[in-house]
């Protein structure tokens, strides 16, 4: 039972926390601890002895029924809890850097000295509405989920309060529109087209090759575009796969019949050094190509030497290049033309016309276009097969039922050539392919696959 001690004009109250101390050797003995309180509230004392007794009497409710939390515990300062929860998460080193980035910019600026056990509703509210205003709608949200996990994982699994300060209730008040994504306008055909064209003006055939690839593919610019090796790609694969069982089964299924390349690495910097990781989501997946793409994959790797099927300007690995500035903006914006200057003769240009249709977009909506082109009627592509193509998995009995099958996997190749077909029936702009390099240059030389370090590989 709880008792009640007086000093002065303060009351407290005592109880049992239902924890014993510990001798040397870390074994509990029979010595029990109490924890004590002034007022039900830091800096709100009692008002008599029936409230400070009543207080103990549902502290101790909680420790019988296992939900009392040491105050101790409560009073941990959310500093010190952000980092010690940071090393226990288990991450991808990108998305560790940015959990890193929030937790040092926004989070602990902002919360670092407030107990965990303290924070209410009212004051997570309060920081809600204020970086909702600072902040984009796509950060403001990344930071929400943030916040949300380690309070979960306070309550849950470290115990450091009794409830989540995140109180999600029917709103009231004034009405907003629910943002759930950026509005995005029609994309015809001829608008992806001209992204390749000024691709090509750009970047050469490395660049009208990349636009095309995420448009027909739906691979993830620019991780999965920047990590996509020789070995994946169609010409190569799946002959030249590492992985004997994969070999094997891949090779009964795809050949020259039905090309396919690998989504097995995506391409970025870990601890400042180049990195091959798996795909996000662990999204391992084979692609079927449609030939024409096949076509344009085969020229351009037999263009060059290197492991990396796009390179830069340099011929070097895209990683290393400011992609938006130097290469994405003057595609999807426009360029003014470049003549030619004493040896500058490789950056020669002519006047880039701006895609309105890509106004504002990144070169994502690439990617969201291809799932467009599967969904159109009279594409007669099945749903698991549209999914496992982005990189995504049925829910539920759905998922665990269904399969990718051959006769999919043809529908697709058949459907996109068509469009592709169609298209060209208009009569656009082609570029000339590349010159292959002699022969006496290409026999063993190309690297399959680079040397960078893997980590997360399957």
């Amino acid at each position: 039972m709880p008792y009640i001690e007086r000093r002065g004009n303060s009351i407290r109250v005592k109880w049992w926390g239902g924890q014993y101390k510990r001798d040397a050797g870390g074994q509990p003995t029979k010595t029990k601890i109490y924890e004590s309180a002034s007022g039900p509230e830091p800096g709100v004392p009692f008002q008599d002895e029936d409230e400070a007794y009543n207080y103990g009497l549902d502290r101790e409710y909680d420790v019988r029924h296992g939900k009392h939390i040491p105050r101790v515990d409560t009073q941990t300062l959310m500093e010190t809890y952000c980092w010690l929860w940071y090393k226990t998460v288990s991450l991808r080193p990108n998305s560790m850097d940015s959990y890193r980035w929030m937790l040092n910019a926004v989070i602990i600026p902002y919360w670092g000295q407030r107990p965990v056990g303290a924070i209410t509703a009212l004051e997570y509210e309060l920081w809600k509405t204020e970086i909702e205003a600072k902040y984009s709608d796509n950060y403001a949200d990344q930071l929400r989920g943030l916040f949300r996990m380690l309070m979960e994982d306070a309550v849950l699994k470290y115990k450091l309060r009794t409830d989540s300060p995140i109180i999600e209730q029917r709103r009231r008040g004034r009405y907003t529109k629910k943002k759930t994504r950026r509005e995005k306008s029609d994309l015809p055909i001829h608008a992806v087209h001209q992204l390749a064209t000024n691709a090509y003006h750009v970047w050469g055939f490395t660049g009208w090759t990349y636009i095309w690839t995420i448009a027909f593919t739906g691979l993830r610019p620019p991780g999965e575009m920047y990590g996509m090796q020789r070995g994946y790609a169609s010409p190569y694969w799946p002959a030249s796969d590492p992985v004997r069982d994969r070999r094997v089964k891949a090779a009964a299924r795809y050949g020259p019949k039905l090309p396919a390349l690998r989504v097995q690495h995506q391409l970025y910097y870990v601890n400042k050094k180049p990195t091959l990781a798996g795909p996000k989501y662990e999204s391992y997946r084979t692609l079927v190509v449609p030939p024409f793409l096949h076509e344009m994959h085969t020229a351009l790797l037999a263009s060059h030497d290197k492991p990396f099927m796009f390179l830069s300007h340099m011929g070097k690995p895209l990683l290393g290049t400011q992609f938006a500035r130097d290469y994405w903006r003057p595609i999807r914006g426009g360029a003014p033309e470049r003549k030619s200057r004493k040896g500058y003769e490789r950056f020669v240009r002519p006047k880039l016309p701006a895609v309105e249709e890509m106004a504002g977009q990144d070169i994502y909506r690439l990617r969201h276009w291809h799932r467009e082109l599967l969904d159109e009627p009279g594409a007669d592509i099945a749903r698991v097969a549209k999914e496992a193509r982005m990189g995504h998995e049925l829910p539920g009995v759905e998922g665990v039922y269904t399969n990718v099958s051959v006769a999919m996997e043809e529908r697709i190749v058949e459907y996109l050539q068509e469009v592709w077909e169609k298209f060209l029936s208009t009569g656009p702009w082609l570029p000339p392919f590349p010159i292959r390099l002699p022969d006496d240059q290409r026999k063993g030389i190309f690297p399959l696959f680079s040397d960078y370090p893997i980590i997360d590989e399957r």
